[in-house]
């Protein structure tokens, strides 16, 4: 407890407290007891509301002049001394903001250019994949613990299929492919921080990075006790207070540039509560203060008949934000994919926050799994074309573009050979190059669709529509296939959800009445 008015005491106060916090760790709380001089603000009158407090403080001494006068006081300065420190003061603060009119001022830190795309690397793009071998020896020793550590029975038999992953067959789930991007960034000298609502044991029982010992009740962290690292790796649980807990993430990725700082929230819906962080700092800090932060968002999203509290991470409002290459956003719709995009946060030279929509039902479905080689060679693929071999790109006359969880409800049943299913999975910056193209593979198409399970006032149709106009021109067709405009982001009955998704796959595949024979050639080629 101190008084503002008395400097010195306020400099012992924190000194004291810094002392106690260095050798006991724990926290400490100071209490400033101060005033505001001229109200709110300096343009404000506070005299209308407090007229007699406001008198007292007009009345009493600033705290540089109780401090001078108890120096003169004392016979530390002399009068003159103290009046040519204050002048020499205002002084440097005077020629401070004549620097700035002037345009003078050197900053240690330049911010980075506001505007620019974010995924521009320059001469090439950073290398996410991994040799094989080094994926197996590291999977190895993420499932190696100590002798006298006794794991869950049965997660420890879940964790020993991971051992199957590195075989080639497609069984690498979403939790492996995270921990092995992980584990090859902390063995390149990345330093990885994870924290969220349940982040060691993952929200869905799909991670299990901290294991905890049946027996003895400790707990063991693979991750961090990788022999090959070079760089710590750290996860906390962290409390449901997501404004707290997103802002000190966010200033934690701004003070440590180098490491890759994840966010995950229980639900993507949570991260409603931290909307005034993201707003004020995620979005904007850059453009307002040339701050730099890379801090990952990792939001589960996708409808699967739970209500309107655990369906939407609001893709939208990131979406509207998005502007002057001050995001990422997208929505990796296989474990490779979230493998290679993680990898490739963490190299990129322009750090700007990334906004992963994250799955929940595909955690565990089969359709939704990789295969070894996908993380072993190529990288992040902003669009993903139609991987079926077995219909001829000329006859196609529908192109169906989605994003995420949605393209596994179109492709439950096997699509009609005239309709291609194209997945955009990075939404900002907005990957025009790679959609147009695969958009040109399709030299008969007379259709585009963007389908979405989100209502259409909300998900991604109000973002991509302009942007799908250029590519598809002003005389082609382009259409919406979705829920239609909805207060609340999804049902509240599961009955009611099934028949909104069977109708949105029935719109998206049906036959159409619309015919414009070459109208998307013509529109292109006009473009």
């Amino acid at each position: 407890h101190v008084n503002a008015d008395d400097p010195e005491a306020c400099l012992i106060a924190m000194r004291v407290a810094i002392a106690y916090r260095t050798a006991f760790r724990k926290d400490i709380v100071i209490d400033l007891v101060g005033y505001r001089r001229h109200g709110h603000n300096e343009g404000d009158e506070p005299t209308y509301t407090q007229p007699e407090l406001y008198a007292r403080i007009k009345a009493h001494p600033t705290a540089r002049q109780v401090w001078a006068d108890r120096l003169v006081k004392e016979h530390v300065l002399s009068a003159e001394d103290a009046a040519r420190a204050e002048k020499d003061a205002f002084g440097k603060l005077e020629e401070a903001h004549k620097s700035t009119e002037r345009g003078a001022v050197s900053h240690a830190d330049a911010p980075s250019p506001r505007g620019k795309n974010p995924d521009d690397h320059g001469d090439a793009a950073p290398q996410t994949s991994v040799p094989t071998d080094r994926l197996a020896a590291l999977n190895e020793r993420l499932l190696t613990w100590p002798s006298d550590f006794t794991p869950h029975p049965r997660l420890a038999k879940q964790l020993e299929r991971r051992r199957d992953a590195m075989g080639g067959d497609p069984v690498i789930d979403w939790g492996l492919a995270e921990a092995l991007s992980i584990a090859t960034l902390l063995t390149e000298g990345v330093p990885v921080r994870l924290t969220g609502q349940d982040a060691e044991r993952g929200t869905f029982s799909h991670r299990h990075a901290v294991l905890h010992d049946v027996q003895g009740g400790g707990t063991f962290t693979p991750l961090a006790n990788l022999p090959q690292a070079t760089a710590p790796f750290e996860i906390f649980n962290s409390p449901l207070s997501e404004t707290a807990v997103l802002g000190f993430e966010y200033g934690f990725s701004v003070a440590w540039k180098e490491a890759l700082v994840l966010w995950e929230a229980q639900f993507g819906d949570f991260v409603n509560v931290a909307q005034p962080i993201i707003d004020q700092f995620l979005i904007a800090g850059q453009s307002k203060w040339g701050q730099d932060s890379g801090v990952v968002l990792l939001l589960p999203h996708g409808y699967e008949g739970q209500g309107p509290e655990h369906s939407s991470a609001r893709p939208e409002r990131f979406l509207q934000l998005a502007a002057e290459g001050n995001l990422r956003f997208a929505y990796p719709s296989t474990p490779a994919q979230y493998f290679h995009v993680l990898r490739r946060q963490a190299r990129l030279r322009l750090r700007r926050p990334l906004v992963l929509m994250q799955p929940k039902s595909l955690l565990r479905l089969p359709e939704a799994m990789s295969r070894i080689d996908a993380l072993a060679s190529g990288g992040f693929q902003p669009v993903i074309d139609d991987v079926r071999a077995d219909f001829q790109r000329d006859a196609v006359t529908r192109v169906v573009l989605c994003t995420g969880k949605v393209y596994y409800d179109l492709t439950a049943q096997p699509a009609p050979a005239r309709v291609a299913i194209v997945r955009v999975e990075q939404l900002y910056p907005w990957p025009q190059a790679e959609l147009e193209k695969v958009m040109d593979g399709y030299p008969s198409a007379e259709e585009v669709l963007w389908v979405q399970e989100e209502p259409k006032n909300m998900g991604y149709w109000t973002f991509v529509q302009p942007r799908l106009r250029v590519s598809v021109g002003n005389a082609g067709v382009l259409r919406y296939v979705g829920r239609p405009d909805r207060a609340s982001p999804a049902e509240g009955f599961l009955d009611v959800h099934k028949a909104e998704q069977a109708r949105i796959v029935s719109d998206a595949l049906a036959p159409s009445e619309t015919k414009v024979p070459g109208a998307r050639r013509k529109a292109t080629a006009k473009a």
